[in-house]
């Protein structure tokens, strides 16, 4: 209850006292009027006291509120002008009305009326202008919040740097865990006399232990190919600025020694317990061997993934151990399933079509049903000649079925095998992915960050020429009655022909075996020519294509189609291919409008130039030498803009990120 409230009752009840006293004391006087008159004088006395009581109560409060009102406007007055904390008004010109002295002490000038908002920071204004309710900016090497208040042009300065230092520091103090791999050690060194052996061990380790020294990593050594490192947020900044350079010096420097050596590198990285950013480095690291090696995958809690490096082609693998050991697992897949669907990538090619028609024997020879999905009425233009020979084989043509059919058909003991892709956004009927629990990934693509969710068994060999060549050697692990026709054969040794380029890229010993494999079981290259050749029209809008192109920089060519004109994408591929072809080009890029209504982009290179990691800075991939892109929403000037950044941050970097 307020203290005034009080004193109002107060008196209430003291003059309801004295009036009940007063009455009883005239009633006296008829009675007993000694009595009577005594009571009066007591009464008037005890009236003059509380009068007297009252009138110095009210001087006493009004000194009290005089007092204090004083005193508040006083701490009002201070508060506005000496307190730590920035307070200034401007007019609708953003220049300065009034600031407080805090204010001026930070500027140092006092002469401010008059003057625009920019004396103080340049940043002021444009955040004014914006939708930002508070924003911190930097005053003579101070840090400040500023909460801008529109409506009464009002903005409240707050420092905080010793808040953002803090932040700054916590941020930098981070813990960062990284595993290091050194690629195809024991299979490179397994022939090597042990001295060599433990030379080549001591040199890498001693360039590893030399560059963690330098860096400020604990490093420890796990087994004789595994390193487990720990670092900080900073330092890990710092070696992103150096692009690892250590995956360069124990590449040149084994090298030397005529071992291919290299480095994969995970690391997990971001707010997230100790087991999570273990967890997060083992996924970086199997990105990096996803991807063929010689590289660098750190991983944030947000999910993101960076990647540094990926100079060098996929060492082959000269051993077919893990061929045997994936073929024998996707049969027993194939026996503990009911039926197998097989899906490639949208738009399918070659390589695409002949590695499904071989898992399609592979069901068969294991006495399941299988079926290829093919979306009938958006097929790529490269495999019309093939799709017009499966025609002719009507037991294998009533093997493909569209992605409606496929829907319908699918049960839950049913096997997906995706081919010649791992993206779900690439595939040709997304909704089977969720669909089927049991998902096999059989890919020669470099992992990318997107990738099919829980797959049962992963068969992913950056190395490999080509999909088809993976399977051709998983059909020969397969149970002796596998049999393939000539147009099955031919298929699956066409899909290694068009991803090679004709055996003159991307083509190893294990290639040759494959394409020796199916040439045993009747494939026809006379038929495989047929398949490929070009027309006279579509050679003529691939020259047009190439005609116009320019140099940029120092040997990557880009040539640039029309704007009003569509081009089918397996044109775009062959016209990159061409320009590689050309003296003095060590990256070429092909830039068109697509049938899709997408603006296509084909990167082709010999192998200095990573243009896997030029796509994937445009959402794309593909190869180190052989990769692709598709942007919705611009144009073809536009898109060459953008891709000569990145040409332009490869040349500064030195490396593709």
């Amino acid at each position: 209850m307020p203290n005034r409230l009080k004193h109002h009752l107060y008196e209430y009840s003291v003059a309801g006292v004295f009036l009940m006293a007063l009455i009883c004391t005239v009633f006296l006087l008829f009675y007993q009027w000694v009595v009577g008159v005594i009571g009066l004088v007591v009464i008037a006395a005890l009236f003059y006291i509380a009068l007297r009581a009252h009138f110095a109560f009210r001087r006493e409060l009004k000194n009290y509120v005089t007092t204090l009102s004083h005193r508040v406007k006083k701490v009002g007055d201070e508060a506005l002008t000496e307190m730590p904390i920035g307070i200034l008004l401007y007019n609708e010109q953003y220049q300065i009305d009034w600031m407080n002295r805090y204010i001026t002490t930070l500027i140092g000038d006092e002469s401010f009326f008059g003057n625009s908002l920019n004396h103080i920071s340049e940043e002021l204004i444009p955040c004014i202008k914006g939708q930002v309710e508070q924003e911190i900016i930097t005053i003579n090497k101070r840090k400040f919040r500023v909460y801008f208040k529109r409506d009464e042009r009002l903005l409240y300065f707050f420092d905080v740097t010793e808040l953002t230092h803090l932040k700054t520091l916590y941020h930098e103090e981070e813990s960062v865990l990284g595993i290091i791999y050194m690629d195809n050690y024991e299979e490179l060194t397994q022939n090597m006399d042990d001295q060599v052996r433990s030379h080549i061990n001591s040199r890498v380790t001693s360039i590893l232990k030399q560059w963690a020294t330098e860096s400020g990593i604990f490093l420890k050594r796990v087994d004789s190919e595994r390193f487990f490192a720990v670092l900080n947020r900073r330092t890990l900044e710092e070696l992103e600025k150096t692009k690892f350079s250590v995956l360069d010096k124990v590449r040149e420097s084994t090298g030397k020694e005529n071992v291919p050596l290299t480095l994969s590198i995970g690391i997990g990285s971001g707010l997230a317990t100790l087991p999570e950013l273990g967890q997060m480095a083992q996924s970086g690291l199997d990105l990096a061997l996803g991807r063929g090696g010689d590289q660098v995958a750190i991983k944030q809690t947000d999910g993101k993934v960076t990647f540094h490096g990926g100079k060098t082609n996929p060492i082959e693998k000269r051993t077919r151990v893990r061929a045997r050991v994936i073929s024998h697992a996707l049969r027993e897949l194939v026996l503990a399933s009911d039926q197998v669907i097989i899906m490639g990538h949208k738009n399918p090619d070659m390589d695409a079509i002949g590695a499904g028609i071989g898992i399609l024997k592979m069901a068969e020879a294991n006495e399941k049903a299988g079926y290829i999905v093919l979306d009938k009425q958006s097929r790529g233009s490269g495999i019309e000649r093939l799709i017009h020979e499966v025609k002719k084989d009507e037991a294998l043509w009533a093997k493909f079925i569209d992605p409606g059919e496929a829907m319908e058909k699918a049960t839950a003991n049913t096997l997906l095998v995706v081919v010649d892709t791992h993206r779900p956004a690439m595939v040709v009927e997304k909704r089977l992915i969720h669909k089927i629990d049991q998902v096999v990934v059989i890919d020669h693509h470099r992992r990318g960050e997107e990738f099919i969710d829980d797959p049962v068994l992963v068969y992913m060999e950056p190395y490999a020429s080509s999909t088809a060549e993976l399977v051709t050697e998983l059909l020969e692990y397969q149970p002796s009655r596998l049999t393939l026709n000539v147009l099955e054969a031919t298929s699956l040794l066409a899909g290694i022909t068009v991803d090679t380029k004709s055996f003159t890229l991307r083509t190893g010993s294990r290639t040759f075996d494959a394409a020796s494999y199916l040439r045993g079981r009747g494939a026809d290259t006379i038929l495989v020519q047929k398949l490929l050749r070009d027309n006279l029209e579509k050679y003529i809008q691939r020259a047009r294509l190439i005609e116009n192109a320019e140099i940029y920089g120092e040997g990557f060519a880009i040539a640039k189609g029309d704007e009003a004109s569509s081009y089918d994408q397996v044109l775009i591929a062959q016209a990159a291919d061409t320009l590689l072809s050309m003296s003095g080009v060590t990256a070429s890029f092909v830039i068109s409008k697509r049938d899709d209504g997408k603006t296509g982009i084909s990167a082709r290179s010999l192998g200095d130039v990573n243009v896997q990691m030029m796509m994937e800075a445009l959402d794309g991939g593909g190869h180190l030498t052989n990769a692709a892109t598709q942007l919705e929403n611009i144009g073809i000037n536009a898109a060459a803009e953008k891709l000569k950044e990145i040409i332009d941050q490869t040349l500064e970097g030195g490396e593709e990120e």
